[in-house]
């Protein structure tokens, strides 16, 4: 696979009033509204670097146990996550994604459903760019 460039900006206009760390990151044509986490004085209503990391580890799992699946012709009625990672104050030093699948029709093996976790997990480009251990938990 050839390297690919993904982009995203952030823009700061000076906060505005009560968060002097309120900003935008640009993901595309959307602007997320973010600040820093609630432990470092921002605001826990807009989304933080940290809790954007945990998400893409989540969302980057999901999106290749889903084509997994579905290449396997497992019909998935809908798949949530409780993902969390563990800052030291320096550091992530662990995260843990919980993966919970709603399958349509029968579902597979436990045997089965583990072995695409282990597959999607291998393949998350995310997973394999940080160096801490990232656990995958199905609920």
């Amino acid at each position: 696979m050839a390297d690919s460039i993904h982009r995203a900006g952030v823009r700061w206009t000076g906060g505005n009033g009560s968060d002097d760390r309120a900003h935008e990151i640009l993901l595309g044509a959307q602007e997320l509204p973010c600040s820093s986490a609630l432990e470092f004085g921002g605001d826990d209503a807009k989304g933080n670097p940290e809790t954007l990391l945990i998400g893409a580890l989540s969302s980057c799992h999901m999106l290749w146990f889903l084509a997994l699946a579905r290449k396997k012709g497992f019909e998935i009625e809908s798949y949530e996550d409780d993902a969390e990672g563990v800052l030291d104050g320096k550091r992530f030093t662990e995260a843990t994604l919980r993966p919970l699948v709603r399958w349509g029709g029968d579902p597979p093996e436990p045997e089965a459903i583990e072995k695409l976790h282990e597959r999607a997990h291998q393949l998350c480009f995310i997973a394999n760019s940080v160096d801490f251990p990232v656990a995958v938990a199905p609920a």
